[in-house]
């Protein structure tokens, strides 16, 4: 009896095994959802995009660019004192499976030294750079609608349809 073959053949199954979960770990992905950038009026240099994302697997959104700003940071607003103030970091964690939320209160997007007025309605091209666990970075292009400067944050909107 020839022992070989099976082992052959439970290596080239592992082998397989192992190539599929490498792939589907690879294929790890974050999701963008309603992005959007506040619209500003003639002459105003910069201004917020604001948006929601899942990743599939914990990582960090470390970079946004975009054609609209000659600079753009990943800012954070925190209230201290009573003092709202903002600053830029470096990156925002993005935990596996959980929605993080980026709105004009706490970490956003910021578009400075813009080339134009944004409108309301215009669509403002994003390109977010997200890195996995394992250094595996993501490119994600978002078209972001502007909305009006008096226009609700709806990312702080809650869902009444939960009430009882």
């Amino acid at each position: 009896m020839n022992l070989e073959r099976p082992k052959t053949f439970l290596k080239q199954a592992l082998l397989g095994l192992s190539l599929l979960g490498l792939a589907a770990q690879a294929s790890a992905q974050t999701v963008v959802e309603d992005a959007w950038v506040r619209a500003t009026v003639p002459g105003q240099a910069s201004t917020g995009a604001f948006l929601t994302l899942k990743a599939s697997a914990d990582s960090k959104l470390l970079e946004a660019q975009s054609p609209v700003a000659k600079l753009v940071q990943i800012h954070q607003s925190s209230m201290k004192d009573d003092v709202m103030s903002m600053h830029e970091v470096t990156s925002v964690a993005l935990p596996a499976g959980q929605p993080v939320v980026l709105n004009p209160s706490s970490y956003h997007i910021m578009l400075i030294n813009l080339t134009a007025q944004v409108k309301e309605g215009d669509k403002v091209p994003l390109t977010l750079i997200v890195e996995d666990g394992k250094g595996v970075k993501q490119s994600i292009a978002v078209e972001a609608t502007a909305r009006a400067l008096n226009a609700p944050d709806h990312g702080a909107m809650h869902d009444h349809s939960k009430m009882h």
